[in-house]
């Protein structure tokens, strides 16, 4: 700052003003030089009150960490049959379900095959399954997932039959039909075969039509839910502050951990849409217990923020044994009547054991950057890591929760 009223002054040919009464001795600055100091001065103004606007961590939308009651998507499932395959579909042996549904079928088609003359392998059984979005109106089409359901090898060049599907309630909600899409493919012959990705699995991208709508209006509602995706106290309370203090009325109130209930004020009424629409931009800072998470099968290790230790001190070694069986062949003198070749087995065992290992002292309260810090330092991998914490938990000294996946 300082510099830059120096600089401007010494364009005026004054150069015996000091830094700090360059200010108040703006009169003897020229037009042009007062409009680009004030300009300045605006733009310092106005960074200085977005820095101090700005939230110190990290924070979400509400929108982000809840869903709002009512707002939610809905499973359907149905069961059909793939036609067209290309002699890779499920054997029709007798009692076989596909071959039950396919004479199903075409009864009610008006065909009346016997049980000799269904003979094919190119249809296959399927479960058809697909998400029906919360306020789908009645034509709206939606992705539809069929998966094999007998022993077909493949679905590639299928042909889903028009399949109902159904509801947690078993009302049908939609119907699906289409060419299937497979992203895999089997290959082979008599000595190798190839596979790549799941040949019996599918896609029909907007394979469904809506036909049945839930019935749920937002319009009338008194109060609104909003679920929390992670439960914590903290979050719920903070989001209904933020939540009051937007509304201007102590509307939002957290009933447990994972719900916080909003009472529609006046100024909303009948407008439960705009109300969700204003709350769902608000930003809150979530909060999260102190959790270790260790997955054993891949070695990976993740670590909250708030993860905080007690003074330990940690030493870690290794001990290695190693058997080398080195096997020898033992024979008779030459022009020997009586003796036999033989095998001798030699065997050598070493132990090797870690010397350089010393205890590594973790201080009271340290931060995780530090805490990971301390582990590194010791050059050990993610499996001894996996170790240590679970001793240091068990010492009382990690102040966490270890989960185990």
């Amino acid at each position: 700052m300082s510099r830059i009223f120096a600089f401007k002054a010494a364009d005026t040919g004054r150069t015996d003003l000091p830094n700090e009464d360059l200010v108040t001795s703006a009169a003897f600055l020229p037009r042009h030089v007062k409009e680009a100091l004030a300009a300045g001065l605006a733009s310092l103004v106005v960074l200085f009150l977005l820095a101090w606007a700005s939230p110190a961590h990290a924070s979400s939308r509400i929108k982000d960490i809840v869903d709002f009651e009512g707002v939610r998507d809905n499973m359907l499932v149905g069961y059909g049959l793939v036609v067209g395959l290309n002699g890779t579909g499920d054997s029709l042996a007798d009692g076989h379900f596909t071959k039950q549904s396919l004479q199903a079928m075409l009864n009610r088609l008006g065909v009346k095959p016997t049980a000799a003359g269904l003979d094919s392998n190119n249809v296959a059984a399927v479960m058809v399954t697909a998400t029906l979005a919360p306020f789908s109106d009645k034509g709206t089409r939606v992705d539809v997932t069929v998966s094999s359901l007998g022993d077909a090898s493949s679905l590639m060049g299928g042909t889903l039959l028009v399949t109902p599907l159904l509801g947690a309630d078993g009302n049908v909600y939609a119907v699906s039909q289409g060419q299937v899409a497979v992203g895999g493919f089997t290959a082979g012959g008599d000595g190798a075969t190839v596979t790549k990705g799941v040949p019996t699995s599918a896609r029909i991208a907007n394979g469904g039509i809506v036909e049945r709508e839930i019935d749920f209006s937002m319009g009338g509602m008194e109060s609104v839910k909003l679920s929390l995706r992670n439960a914590d106290f903290t979050t719920a309370r903070r989001i209904a502050q933020a939540v009051n203090a937007f509304l201007g009325t102590p509307a939002a109130v957290p009933t447990d951990p994972s719900t916080v209930k909003v009472q529609v004020p006046s100024d909303y009424t009948g407008k439960v849409v705009e109300m969700i629409t204003d709350i769902e931009q608000l930003r809150i800072e979530p909060d999260q217990i102190a959790r270790v998470i260790i997955d054993e099968q891949s070695g990976i290790i993740v670590m909250g923020e708030n993860v905080r230790i007690s003074t330990v001190a940690v030493a870690q070694g290794n001990l290695t044994i190693r058997i080398t069986e080195t096997p020898q062949v033992s024979q008779p003198g030459p022009f020997s009547q009586t003796g036999t070749t033989t095998t001798v087995a030699r065997t050598d065992v070493a132990v090797n054991q870690d010397q350089g290992s010393q205890l590594a002292v973790l201080q009271d309260g340290v931060t995780l950057q530090q805490f990971v810090n301390g582990l590194n330092a010791l050059g050990i991998g993610p499996r001894d890591m996996i170790t240590i914490l679970q001793a240091v938990k068990a010492a009382g000294a990690l102040q966490a929760e270890i989960q185990v996946m």
